[in-house]
């Protein structure tokens, strides 16, 4: 269905807004010279998330879509038949829709939005034909996320509350005071300082209201769900309604900040009683899930301490007994997301494998793992259907999300809101392949083609360096570090799977931890000279991007890439880490990956790691180099890029530095998104490409949108 169809749709919109409120439509994007812009890339649809009815004959799902100049997205319901026709829009406000989920027997669809005051976001509900709209929660803090019980008559919300209170004393006869006493580790996480929690609360609900909320941790200074990404995949009702499971890490400050050990926690709703399922697991354990019947419960379970980024075995309890199993012992992969097949007999997921991230199927009991997809794609929020059949999401390197069925091997793509731009664009292709390492194993590695692509012309490159550090180079799309948008600017671009990606198995993950500036800077550094070899690039004229782990790599690689680059690129890098190690909040993963604390003299691997800091390099770099950060970035703070940028300028060499007070470990909102693509392109342009290599027509940016 392209975008010029959905326009205009549903007669029944919801509208709680006043008539100053914007509420954001599908812009008017115009295509030059089949040019994929950063305006044309911010216009894109973005289905967020969808939802199946329980016959299973109906799906509703959120599509958003940004506008540059609110500088804000918005993100409406959209109803259509399974098969993809007839869609339908349902609401039409100026605050965003979420959490989708079908209740009463498929005659209603609840959701989270913010309420009319614009106070707090609360669950509603409203007709699949978009009418009778109902208010269903009134909490003072609002509603992150909720699940109702099988019989519908509880539900279960995240809220927040307070962990403590200030000293009154100490505060008294001063309002306006910004000042924060503090006196243990987690202050501050992600991009916020640590004020409130989420809290889970039950409560009664009577098919239109829900009311008498418990807090079922009340007094527990713990969050559930897990900051900064847990939602509603924390909460799992038993079948019949009795018992609810929910993940928390019941650790606060120091001891918070340097665990990974999460729980599985039993709450039977009458008795009021509470059991952990998972004591003594200390690795992270997560996204419980019954089986139909109720009698096993799988989940999915990281063995080792403090390591976030450890196997995630597929475990299965008997309920009964509590007899645990590794359901992926033997299996060198394992699963991102877990589902039971309505039948009980299977258990459906999603998972990194050899470079893509295809559907695979479990039986049940004995374990057998088949692979349902295959291709260049990478699937998500796998949804099991009766009769085996499968719903999905996938998106690979050239386009992004859509929703797609899966029956038996045959993959149908249900939605495809964005066809009408995609198909204005020049053409893209990536290719597979396998690069030789410094150690004698062979690397996948994905290489994107310019647009318009020529092999008798001779193209600049860039490596593409991963965050993460254990993060697959997958078939995602991104809508920062996006590959179709670097080809249409005329580029050749390497995106290598170095030693710490997953979905190569255990070994490849894991070899990265304790050996940044080891193996896989010359798993970079191949990749690097692989792109270099190609007949088509011109090997004078490469550069080296990445954030996170990424920017970390490049500023690794400006001290050690012996002239390979002509350019480096590094967002929210780490650049000195023996500040790292301190400055960072979730310490667990400072902690284990980098070997301990710089100041443990007998520790050989963390002293190998420190030594192989990028700060103590800088003498050996001469690229010129560009620095982005947020200053909300609490991940890796600001100041390691400004310490970057600063090392570069006394050094005397070339360099820029783009700052956004107001954005965290990513780049978000509209704008910004802009300018931070405008100003990376400007700089590779202004040190990659020459007369010769100039491939790409220049295109106004006052012309992409209108």
């Amino acid at each position: 269905m392209s975008l010029f169809m959905l326009s205009g749709l549903a007669s029944s919109c919801m509208s709680g807004n006043s008539e100053n409120e914007l509420i954001i439509e599908r812009p008017d994007v115009k295509i030059e010279n089949g040019m994929l812009t950063p305006e044309v890339l911010e216009a894109l649809g973005r289905i967020r998330e969808y939802a199946p009815s329980p016959d299973g004959k109906t799906i509703a799902f959120t599509l958003a879509y940004e506008s540059i100049e609110a500088n804000k997205s918005n993100a409406e319901i959209y109803i259509m038949n399974a098969d993809g026709t007839d869609i339908r829009r349902l609401t039409k406000t100026a605050s965003s829709e979420n959490s989708l989920c079908w209740y009463a027997n498929g005659e209603r669809i609840a959701f989270i939005t913010m309420d009319e005051g614009n106070n707090a976001p609360q669950v509603f509900s409203i007709n699949p034909d978009g009418g009778d709209l109902v208010q269903m929660t009134s909490l003072e803090n609002g509603v992150e996320c909720f699940k109702f019980s099988p019989d519908e008559s509880k539900i279960v919300v995240a809220s927040t509350v307070k962990p403590w209170e200030k000293d009154p004393k100490l505060y008294e006869g001063l309002p306006n005071t910004t000042g924060r006493v503090i006196n243990d580790l987690m202050y501050k996480h992600w991009d916020e300082w640590v004020e409130e929690i989420p809290h889970p609360f039950i409560g009664d609900f009577n098919g239109k209201s829900a009311d008498n909320f418990v807090d079922i941790m009340e007094g527990e200074p713990f969050e559930c769900p897990m900051r900064p990404f847990g939602g509603a995949e924390a909460f799992e009702f038993s079948p019949d309604s009795k018992q609810l499971i929910y993940v928390s890490r019941k650790l606060a400050g120091k001891d918070y900040a340097f665990s990974t050990d999460s729980n599985l926690y039993l709450y039977d709703i009458a008795a009021k009683t509470t059991k952990n399922l998972t004591e003594g697991m200390e690795g992270y354990d997560t996204d419980p899930k019954f089986s139909p019947d109720g009698k096993q419960l799988a989940w999915l379970s990281m063995a080792t301490p403090k390591y976030e980024s450890d196997k995630k075995r597929l475990m299965v309890m008997d309920m009964a007994s509590g007899e645990m199993k590794d359901m992926t012992a033997e299996w060198k992969y394992w699963p991102e997301e877990i589902a039971w097949a309505p039948d009980g007999k299977s258990i459906v997921f999603a998972g990194y494998y050899e470079g893509t991230e295809p559907i695979f199927r479990m039986s049940m009991p004995d374990g057998k793992i088949e692979q349902l997809t295959d291709g260049y794609w990478d699937y998500h929020s796998v949804t099991p259907l009766a009769g085996n059949s499968i719903l999905a999401m996938r998106q690979n390197m050239l386009q992004p999300d859509e929703i797609i069925a899966v029956n038996g091997k045959d993959v149908t793509e249900i939605t495809n809101v964005n066809k009408d731009i995609l198909d204005q664009l020049a053409e893209v292709k990536v290719e597979k392949h396998m690069v030789p390492t410094t150690d004698g194993k062979e690397m996948t590695a994905w290489i994107i083609l310019p647009a318009n692509f020529d092999p008798a012309k001779k193209y600049p490159g860039i490596l593409y360096c991963q965050g993460g550090p254990q993060q697959a180079v997958s078939q995602f799309w991104s809508y920062r570090w996006n590959f179709r948008i670097m080809a249409a600017n005329g580029y050749a671009i390497i995106a290598p799977n170095r030693r710490g990606t997953p979905g190569f198995g255990e070994e490849w993950n894991r070899q990265i931890s304790g050996d940044y500036g080891g193996q896989n800077m010359k798993d970079y550094l191949s990749a690097a000279d692989y792109l270099a070899a190609q007949p088509y690039v011109d090997k004078d004229h490469i550069g080296a991007i990445g954030a996170s782990y990424g920017g970390f790599s490049v500023y690794w690689l400006a001290g050690h890439h012996e002239g390979r680059f002509a350019a480096l690129i590094a967002h929210a890098g780490i650049f000195n880490i023996e500040a790292q190690y301190l400055e960072t909040e979730e310490m667990f993963f400072a902690d284990f990956d980098l070997g301990g604390p710089y100041w443990d003299k007998s520790n050989a691997v963390a002293q190998r790691t420190y030594a192989n800091s990028p700060h103590l390099f800088v003498d050996k770099w001469t690229a010129p180099i560009l620095v982005t950060v947020g200053e909300k970035d609490y991940r890796i703070l600001a100041s390691q890029g400004m310490m970057a940028f600063n090392a570069a300028k006394m050094r005397g060499l070339e360099c820029e530095m783009l700052v956004f007070p107001d954005e965290n470990h990513w780049v978000i909102k509209p704008q910004n998104a802009v300018l931070w693509q405008r100003v990376f392109f400007d700089f590779l342009d202004k040190y990659l490409k020459t007369p010769a290599n100039k491939t790409t027509p220049d295109t106004p940016v006052s012309d992409s949108i209108k």
